[in-house]
């Protein structure tokens, strides 16, 4: 359904909370919109999906990939897809997770590049003294008549630019959920910073820091930052040399999209070692050098994967490590911060009995095939 009539929805919020949401004009036309809209009205944080209950397997649960398997009053489940808290991992969780962690974490194995993905709440950086000052002065005034603080030009710049800093520490590119995150955090801390607006007052700030990261981008670019750089019109390639075309944004959930090269390091060093990685793989009982030697080469590899967008064949030539079911776990923590085994076996825990209860109910072949 993707008219313009009022539409109501229950959203699953966990096991026991549950809520309904008004849509006055209709159900969005993107799944993107719908979960803005569950992230605003229902009051959501951090990154998730969205699940429906869908009428061909019984109203079981399945992924929401498009808003039209939707109607009026149907039932949307919220998914989360932040790390879970230590109350919610199981003992073997943790041990796979501290196995993760502690691969890419020792000495020999340092990774260059962000180690933390989005946070499910933004933490709000502290800023200059006399803007700390200020602020602390300026939400005591509103607490008391509600009068909001209008920050000088150097003031508004102090804080764009801590924010536009603390931002680039997780994404260079964050998106529109990314600014509305941020920016309602900061009046949440700073209620005196409250403007008039949508986004709980802080659609003006949104905006803000929008165009302080086109510039903080072209900031960094200037000084040579390798996740800018490739998209700069030098790196670009003539047939492509426009500033819209062939960008090379990372993908959902990438952290480290080009990571910049280790200090020390340089191009034909690391080359070196990806031509030593080659001998060490052919040789047994090696698995703690090809460790070692894959996190220290993952700039160039990464360098390879995003900018010249090698082949798989060239890549399983060049780097037949990569290939191993280790290594595609470690490279996995390396683009994006969270352990990918301990994750899946996390969220195939808690779909599992769905799947086997949707399996069950299906007939012909299959049916047959479980009853023996």
């Amino acid at each position: 359904m993707t008219g313009r009539q009022a539409a109501k929805l229950r959203v699953i919020l966990n096991s026991d909370n549950s809520v309904k949401m008004f849509l006055p004009t209709g159900i969005p036309e993107t799944v993107e919109e719908l979960i803005d809209h569950v992230r605003m009205l229902c009051s959501v944080e951090g990154n998730f999906r969205l699940q429906y209950q869908d009428r061909d397997f019984d109203n079981a649960l399945v992924n929401l990939t498009s808003t039209s398997e939707l109607n009026d009053c149907s039932t949307i489940k919220v998914i989360s897809l932040d790390v879970p808290q230590d109350s919610e991992i199981t003992s073997d969780e943790i041990s796979l997770a501290s196995s993760d962690t502690e691969m890419l974490s020792s000495p020999s194995s340092s990774v260059s590049g962000r180690t933390k993905m989005w946070p499910r709440v933004f933490v709000i950086p502290t800023f200059s003294y006399d803007t700390e000052l200020q602020l602390e002065k300026a939400n005591e005034v509103y607490k008391s008549n509600m009068t909001a603080f209008i920050p000088s030009s150097k003031t508004k710049s102090d804080i764009l630019d801590r924010l536009a800093e603390e931002i680039f520490q997780y994404k260079a590119y964050p998106d529109d959920f990314d600014f509305s995150d941020v920016a309602e955090a900061l009046v949440k801390k700073h209620p005196c910073l409250t403007e008039p607006g949508p986004y709980n007052g802080a659609y003006g700030w949104k905006q803000r820091m929008k165009t302080k990261m086109g510039n903080y981008r072209t900031h960094l670019k200037g000084i040579g930052c390798s996740e800018l750089l490739a998209n700069s019109l030098k790196s670009k390639r003539p047939d492509d040399a426009l500033p819209a075309k062939k960008v090379k944004r990372p993908r959902r959930g990438e952290a480290n999209h080009i990571p910049d090269i280790p200090n020390g390091e340089t191009a034909e060093k690391l080359e070196n070692e990806r031509l030593a990685l080659l001998t060490e793989f052919k040789k047994v009982n090696n698995r703690a050098v090809i460790k070692e030697k894959m996190a220290k080469t993952f700039y160039l590899r990464r360098q390879e994967v995003v900018e010249k967008e090698m082949a798989v064949e060239e890549l399983l030539r060049r780097w037949p490590a990569l290939f191993t079911s280790e290594e595609i776990n470690l490279e996995f923590q390396r683009v994006t911060t969270v352990p990918l085994q301990s994750r899946f076996l996390a969220a195939l825990d808690n779909i599992s009995p769905k799947v086997v209860a949707a399996i069950e109910n299906r007939g012909g072949v299959v049916r047959e095939r479980l009853g023996s």
